[in-house]
């Protein structure tokens, strides 16, 4: 059991630059660490599981370690976007074999229920849109794909917003490390980079849902003015 738990810290961990650098260096063979980061995002993704995994900072961090030659940016792209992308397939497929049931507390025991019923409802919210809007947002990003499986989405139109809410995250995110890893201020404060690189990637979902808490807001304000009348 202290195996597994350390094993599970180590791939947390993976998301600091430095933990990264002894990967490459223990790896020997220089494809390892390409290897083991693809499988991180295909599991982030492609698992129910892997919620809990590093995703934004991970990318992050690998595209920071790209811009010192660490890795190749243009190999670390092809090999994440490929995993991303795999992983919510995988994912979609696995809900898409499930019914509605899952959706009942209890059914699924190794996931949060409260974590269903946020991705359930993200994707009633924003329909096929939430699975690109979906890479950004933690936690969220790993169930949607299961929630249009479930949902019974047409698996082309899934595809498509697949491949390019896949490439679009990977791209932002390692693309964000690169350059701005190269501002000698950023290298020093790589975790506050982080941080702000998520809260920007976030922005739009929070306004989408702000937007849609004052719609609400102003719909039960005018259902009781209706009544009160």
């Amino acid at each position: 059991m202290h195996w597994i738990l350390d094993q599970l810290k180590w791939l947390v961990g993976l998301a600091d630059p430095d933990n990264l650098r002894q990967l490459v260096q223990m790896g020997g063979t220089w494809w390892i660490a390409y290897a083991v980061l693809g499988a991180v995002i295909f599991a982030e993704t492609g698992l129910l599981v892997g919620f809990f995994l590093p995703g934004d900072s991970l990318l992050f961090a690998a595209g920071f370690l790209a811009s010192q030659d660490v890795f190749s940016i243009f190999l670390l792209n092809v090999t994440l976007m490929v995993a991303a992308v795999v992983g919510d397939a995988v994912n979609y497929f696995v809900g898409r074999q499930m019914g509605e049931y899952v959706f009942e507390r209890g059914r699924l025991r190794f996931v949060k229920h409260e974590h269903l019923l946020a991705a359930k409802d993200f994707y009633e919210r924003h329909g096929a849109m939430a699975i690109i809007l979906a890479r950004f947002v933690p936690l969220v990003r790993t169930f949607t794909p299961f929630v249009a499986g479930v949902a019974r989405m047409g698996y082309r139109k899934f595809a498509i917003y697949n491949l390019i809410g896949g490439v679009g995250w990977v791209a932002s995110m390692t693309l964000a490390g690169f350059w701005l890893g190269r501002i000698p201020l950023v290298a020093r404060n790589f975790e506050k980079a982080v941080l702000c690189v998520i809260f920007v990637s976030l922005l739009p979902v929070l306004i989408g849902v702000f937007k849609s808490w004052r719609q609400s807001v102003a719909a039960n304000a005018l259902a009781s003015e209706a009544v009160d009348g």
